[in-house]
């Protein structure tokens, strides 16, 4: 199923300098979101932000619900390369260093912006993106692969670490108690996975 009209860019920019009023749009979108969640968020607002004119940020997106998807397509990549640079570091790490790098990398990417990381959250799904989906299942079969690797589980077992991952992430976001939090993490995934291994 493809994303709504209202949240499709309605053109890719083509140019250095198009590039950059695109990215420039998207980055003040970041920044009044952190600072003043959904209450201050308007086109206005971002193109005044951004340096450019609400007609060039017309130019590119149809309204905020398009830049909100293009937000969120812009973390969800990031998530992509940072996660991806991880798996590539700990092949030869023992599997509890392991994992608890890659829970030092979902805390990182959840609590560098924490607001903006709950905004993001909520509204991909009260938008239906696609993208948001399609991001959930790489980070499974990323996951999936690592775990297969080391004989540890699969997509099943990826699936169950990445909602017990999310739930802990923003359990300990919302009571303020992320100090220590990739450890807990960590420990967490761990102590599944041994569990799991004995039940099968």
């Amino acid at each position: 199923m493809a994303d709504p009209p209202a949240v499709v860019p309605r053109k890719r920019p083509r140019q250095a300098r198009a590039a950059a009023t695109v990215e420039a749009i998207i980055e003040a979108s970041a920044r009044i979101l952190e600072a003043e969640g959904l209450a201050g968020f308007n086109t206005n607002a971002v193109a005044a932000l951004a340096g450019v004119s609400i007609g060039s940020l017309y130019q590119y997106f149809p309204g905020k619900e398009a830049i909100l998807a293009a937000l969120a397509r812009r973390e969800a990549e990031a998530f992509d390369a940072a996660l991806g640079v991880a798996l590539g570091e700990i092949g030869d790490l023992g599997t509890p260093s392991a994992v608890a790098r890659l829970a030092q990398v979902a805390v990182d990417h959840q609590t560098r912006h924490t607001r903006l990381a709950r905004i993001l959250d909520l509204e991909e799904q009260r938008l239906g993106l696609t993208e948001a989906q399609a991001a959930a299942g790489r980070t499974v079969q990323a996951i999936a692969e690592f775990l297969s690797d080391r004989h540890l589980g699969g997509e099943a077992a990826a699936l169950d670490i990445l909602h017990l991952s999310r739930g802990l992430i923003d359990g300990a976001v919302e009571r303020g108690t992320t100090e220590g939090l990739a450890r807990r993490l960590s420990w967490a995934i761990l102590g599944y996975l041994a569990l799991s291994r004995q039940g099968s």
